[in-house]
């Protein structure tokens, strides 16, 4: 196994932020198709259900929809990268998932199964008319006002008070301007509110990211062993959610634990073999170790996935550069 000099690794990096740099202009709004569909616990579908989708890193983009009588979906012109696709139906829990869009291919469906709304939970949003103030939030959000943010989320949590899911929003605000303590303090009541519903914390959607969320704030704090027990309940409790796991290890490799963020991609490589972001970053993590073989392994990996990807181009040509290494 052949590992980079200094020089050689320095120059590697150089072709990966050009990668980023590539990823970065792909934003936005492009030519991605997501299309799903919306159905109650028996199967039945659900007709008129709002489908929403937002992402913090597109500016305030916003994308909008209603399922047909078959309870289908279908929204155009999104640019490649993460969203998150949300549904909700009157009677109904609502819920969310993040997905990845590509461009040139068609994404994978994005369907929700949605259970009836308890009385407890019907109830949670008091208000209707109030509803604004969350959207009014969440925009806030995406343009990255958070003080405004929360001040429109807490008014919003004022006339919903029994809408505990709202301070999961009021944490990731708060953790996004630097606020750490105060963003635990919010995720620790959404726990509290979760674990009052059920003991069981399996596939809790919420639960998990919200102890994601949670790690994330300790990892900013460089308190580590905090950080990865958040983590490792978090893909215990949604062990199927490949999101999930490849989104833990984004926040290790953006803090530089280039190990940790290892574990997790390859965990989301596991639970979805045919996903290729986890074998880019792969490339990207054996890169910054400087070992050789196993970056060309993994980005041949991604190149079979996902051969019309933005960032094919500059993924060759870092092959190539790693083939010239090793002659």
């Amino acid at each position: 196994m052949k590992r980079l000099s200094l020089s050689q690794a320095a120059a590697a990096l150089g072709l990966f932020l050009a990668v980023a740099a590539c990823a970065l202009a792909q934003a936005g709004r492009g030519e991605g198709r997501l299309t799903g569909k919306v159905v109650a616990e028996e199967g039945t579908p659900l007709a008129g259900a709002e489908i929403k989708i937002t992402s913090p890193r597109h500016e305030s983009l916003v994308f909008e929809a209603r399922t047909d009588e078959k309870g289908e979906w279908v929204i155009l012109g999104l640019g490649t990268g993460t969203w998150r696709v949300e549904a909700r139906a009157e009677g109904y829990v609502g819920g969310f998932q993040d997905v990845n869009v590509r461009q040139m291919e068609r994404n994978p469906d994005v369907d929700f199964i949605l259970k009836k709304a308890k009385p407890s939970e019907e109830s949670a949003i008091e208000d209707e008319s109030s509803f604004a103030l969350f959207e009014q939030g969440n925009a806030l959000f995406a343009e990255k006002k958070f003080d405004e943010a929360i001040a429109a989320f807490r008014r919003f949590l004022e006339a919903n008070p029994k809408a505990y899911q709202i301070h999961f929003n009021i944490g990731n605000a708060l953790k996004e301007k630097g606020a750490l303590a105060e963003a635990r303090e919010e995720y620790e009541l959404v726990m509290t509110a979760i674990k009052d519903e059920t003991e069981d914390l399996q596939g809790n959607e919420l639960a998990a990211k919200t102890l994601a969320a949670s790690g994330e704030t300790y990892l900013k704090e460089n308190d580590i062993e905090a950080a990865q027990e958040c983590f490792k309940k978090s893909v215990e409790i949604y062990s199927k959610d490949e999101s999930l796991a490849y989104n833990v290890g984004e926040i290790y490799f953006s803090e530089g634990r280039i190990d940790e963020a290892r574990a997790y991609f390859e965990i989301a490589s596991q639970i979805k073999p045919d996903w290729s972001k986890p074998y880019l970053k792969l490339g990207y993590v054996h890169l910054n170790k400087g070992d050789l073989d196993k970056a060309r392994e993994n980005l041949k990996k991604f190149l079979e996935l996902d051969p019309e990807s933005p960032e094919a181009g500059t993924v060759r040509n870092i092959i190539d550069y790693i083939d010239r290494q090793k002659k």
